[in-house]
């Protein structure tokens, strides 16, 4: 039986989108380090950073509205709901956040404060600062 071009067209669409359904997923950054399940306490010092008044009221990673009032930050891979202490290495003030959304995507930075946060530790002024972040029972 001889095929017309209207036969192989729905063909060889089904093939093409077969073929990308199987596709694996693009490997990580491999900046983004996963702390191990095992692990209790996960500690990290680099960059933070805090969200710019614009992202206040936007949906984060987590479903959440973004509020800048709210004592919460971003983190590219630890899981939401994660408290965690962050200090601020010039001058030791510590605040207490819930991680809510992913990012920053920024590189060398490693967290992402909401400007209450980012004000508690005074680093409103020189919008990045170098912290510790420490997990929290």
């Amino acid at each position: 039986m001889r095929l017309g071009t209207w036969h192989i067209v729905p063909l060889l669409l089904a093939l093409f989108t077969a073929g990308c359904a199987e596709r694996a997923p693009a490997p990580s950054s491999p900046e983004v380090r996963t702390p191990p399940a095992s692990q209790s306490r996960f500690s990290q010092q680099g960059k933070a950073s805090f969200y710019a008044r614009m992202h206040h009221g936007q949906r984060t990673a987590s479903g959440e509205l973004h509020d800048q009032n709210a004592m919460v930050a971003a983190h590219r891979s630890l899981p939401f709901g994660t408290h965690i202490r962050v200090t601020n290495l010039r001058n030791n003030k510590q605040v207490t956040v819930r991680i809510n959304d992913r990012g920053p995507f920024v590189r060398g930075r490693i967290i992402d404060l909401s400007r209450a946060a980012a004000e508690r530790i005074g680093m409103i002024d020189q919008g990045v600062a170098r912290v510790r972040i420490e997990t929290l029972e």
